[in-house]
Formats: C-alpha cells, sequence, structure tokens
C-alpha cells in the first residue's frame, strides 16, 4: 500500500527533540496532503509540503470553527486549541474584530516598556542561575525552570495586566491547561482560568485604565454590546498560548540547537548583537512547536494538491515539515543562522499572521544576546537523547541541565 492511501496514527515518532520523524520527508514528497488519525483518535488531512500550508494559512475557504461543532474531529485531548473555535458564520468579522481589539497591545510604545522590562527579567534570571551554579556540587541548572519557563510567563503577565503575586498560579494553569496527557484535569484548569479571568476583568473595571490587555478589553466592552466575557477569555487562551507555551519552547529548543552546534553558539557569542536577530529567525524556522501542526477545519469542498477535501474536514497544517521543505530551503534540516532563504512559517501567513510575532522576537533576541554575552561557556550537561519532551501541544523540554 503507498504512504498515501494509509491513514498514519499522529503524533510520528521522532529520533530527538531536533529531528523531525522520517516520515516527513516521505510524506513532503509522496503524499504532500494524506489521511491521518489525530492523537484524540479522530480522523484528519496532513499537509506538509510548504507551498500548500502557506496557501491554506491564508485560504478563506478554511477557519478555525466549524458548520457542525459537535461533529467536528478533535486534534487533542488538551483543554485549549484541541479543537473549533469561533462562531461558522461570523469567524471572518470575528477575526477582523479581534486583531483591531488586540492591536493598542501590540503597540510601539507597548513594545519599547516591555522590551525594558524583559531585559531586566532576563538579567534577574541569569543572575539566579549564576547563583545556582556557584552552589551546585556539579555546576548543574537547569535552564528551563531557570529561564525558558518563568520568563514568558511573566511577560505575558505583564502585557496581559495579571499581578505579579498571580504569576506562579498563572503558570500553572497554562501548563496543565495545554497538557494532552493529563485527562480531565486539563478541562479543569480551564475553568479555573475562566474563573480567575472573569474576576480579574471585573477587578480592572473598577479600576482606573492601565496599559494592558486585560484593560483594553474591559474598555472595549463598554463600547460594544455583542462583546462579552467569553469572547475576552477566549482572546487571553489565544494570547496565553501564543505568547508563553510557544516561546518556551522557542527558548528550550533555540538554546539546544545553539549547544549541539558549538561553532553557531561561538559565533553569536562572538557578536551577539550583529548575529542575534538572523539567529532568532533560524529558531523560528526550525522550532515550530510541537509534533502536530495548527488544526483547521474545511468551509467548503476543496482541492488541495490534488486530493479533494471535504467540507467540514480536519486539516492539520504541519509547520514543522513546511519550513524543513527542501525544495524551498538550502540543507533544509541544518540549523543555519547564515542562511540565505529568510522566509518562514514560525509566524504562520496572510491574514493570520501572528499579531505577537513582534513581541516574540524581541523577547527571544534580548535572551539569546543575554545568554552569549553572560554565559558565553554554556554547555549542554545531558545528551540530547536523554531530554524529556514536554507532553504539551508545543512540547519542547521538561528540563535543560546545562554548565559552564
Amino acid at each position: 500500500m503507498s504512504v498515501a492511501a494509509e491513514r498514519s496514527q499522529l503524533p510520528f515518532a521522532r529520533p530527538n527533540v531536533l529531528d523531525l520523524a522520517p516520515l516527513y520527508e516521505v510524506l513532503r514528497r509522496e503524499a504532500p496532503v494524506t489521511p491521518v488519525t489525530t492523537p484524540a483518535g479522530d480522523p484528519a488531512w496532513l499537509v506538509t509540503r510548504f507551498e500548500e500550508v502557506r496557501d491554506l494559512l491564508g485560504d478563506k475557504r478554511f477557519g478555525r470553527s466549524h458548520p457542525e461543532p459537535e461533529r467536528a474531529s478533535r486534534l487533542t485531548t488538551a483543554a485549549v486549541l484541541d479543537g473549533p473555535t469561533g462562531n461558522y458564520d461570523t469567524e471572518e468579522a470575528d477575526h477582523t474584530r479581534m486583531r483591531r481589539l488586540l492591536t493598542p497591545a501590540f503597540s510601539a510604545k507597548r513594545m519599547r516598556m516591555l522590551s525594558d522590562h524583559m531585559q531586566q527579567l532576563v538579567d534577574g534570571y541569569v543572575d539566579q542561575l549564576l547563583a545556582e551554579h556557584a552552589a551546585a556540587p556539579d555546576g548543574v541548572v537547569d535552564l528551563h525552570t531557570g529561564l525558558a519557563f518563568p520568563l514568558p510567563v511573566a511577560v505575558i503577565c505583564r502585557l496581559l495586566g495579571v499581578p505579579e503575586s498571580d504569576r506562579e498560579l498563572f503558570a500553572s494553569l497554562s501548563e496543565r491547561m495545554s497538557n494532552y496527557a493529563i485527562g480531565d484535569e486539563a478541562h479543569r484548569a480551564r475553568d479555573e482560568f475562566n474563573a480567575y479571568m472573569t474576576t480579574l476583568a471585573e477587578t480592572k473595571r473598577a479600576q482606573p485604565p492601565g496599559e494592558d490587555v486585560i484593560s483594553d478589553l474591559v474598555r472595549a466592552q463598554s463600547t460594544d454590546a455583542d462583546y462579552d466575557y467569553a469572547e475576552m477569555i477566549q482572546l487571553c487562551v489565544g494570547l496565553l498560548f501564543a505568547g508563553h507555551e510557544t516561546t518556551v519552547n522557542r527558548i528550550g529548543l533555540g538554546t539546544l540547537f545553539l549547544l549541539t552546534r558549538p561553532d553557531q553558539w561561538q559565533t553569536l557569542v562572538a557578536d551577539p548583537d550583529g548575529r542575534v536577530n538572523a539567529t532568532v529567525e533560524e529558531i523560528m524556522r526550525l522550532g515550530a512547536p510541537g509534533d502536530l501542526g495548527l488544526l483547521r477545519y474545511a468551509h467548503t469542498d476543496a482541492d488541495v494538491a490534488g486530493v479533494t477535501i471535504q467540507r467540514g474536514d480536519a486539516v492539520i497544517l504541519s509547520i514543522n515539515a513546511a519550513n524543513r521543505d527542501a525544495s524551498v530551503y538550502t540543507d533544509a534540516e541544518n540549523f543555519d543562522p547564515a542562511r540565505p532563504e529568510r522566509t518562514h512559517l514560525g509566524f504562520g501567513h496572510g491574514a493570520h499572521f501572528c499579531i505577537g510575532a513582534s513581541l516574540a522576537r524581541t523577547e527571544l533576541r534580548v535572551v539569546f544576546a543575554t545568554l552569549a554575552r553572560r554565559l558565553p561557556g554554556l554547555r549542554l550537561a545531558k545528551k540530547l537523547d536523554e531530554l524529556q519532551v514536554r507532553t504539551t501541544l508545543t512540547g519542547g523540554v521538561t528540563e535543560l541541565p546545562v554548565t559552564w
């Protein structure tokens, strides 16, 4: 039976946390649109080639909503981004309104304020790592728990307007909601998150206007009768997932890409400010979150690469596979910040291009330039195949032991 006729089970087995399953390369070449079974046990189409993934990201025939939500295939059993979201009849208008509501959060003024805050945070976390390193008998510290996980929590909390005293709670809710291995616990975490955000919004409503997303959305409610707490919470979940979970993943994977290639790490160390932008773009290309992809549903019958996708079918767009397409990138599997190809799909494409791209880029640039300046001798303290993968939608590693 040809690979195109098989229905493969996701996720595919991969050699390690940095390399994709070899099956992706076979699918890109032989069956760029192929039937699969999701981790939730439902049927879907997997799209793996750059051209089709890019085109479908901007194709209005595909969306996050479903014409019959109760019949929709689910990606996983996690509590976030696991199935259809939004209203099928109004999705496009709702998306336009959402971007309008969130635009102030990513203004140049807000980004400048956050950039200064990020540098202070990263320096503080590195100070703590240096202290832990000096005190540890073997000199080994965990960069995941010491920087990669807490930093994005702190940044997204500042962006949303979550009090600093609630960061630990917020981090726990985020981790539990996106974990597809804990069943009902993930959904209980989602309920707790909804209750927390509703209470926080009421608190913001009673306070003078603040420079944060929740304050922006509360103000918007006063002029938009159709905008309610349910929509606000959905926006916050999306920001939490995109702004926290995916950044945790990319700090971890970016560190691994660099430290498993000492020549690339030393190139960055020699010129952090000059090399960090290209380094971050290559991390965005190769460090796409998770083993699955972005879930979409067909809003009408459509032909994609010679395959007929029917209305209501689930489609998984593999950003990981598309960003390693050898027809687009020279030596596509190799981590090379100096490569001539600068285009990638790490932030999506078209109307759904990530509204927080500037935030993510700024955060990653601060992290890797600071690590290169302050910890030039950084190296892994475990072998790559000894690291455990996180059971969340974004993947990454549960620990990142390093020394210097």
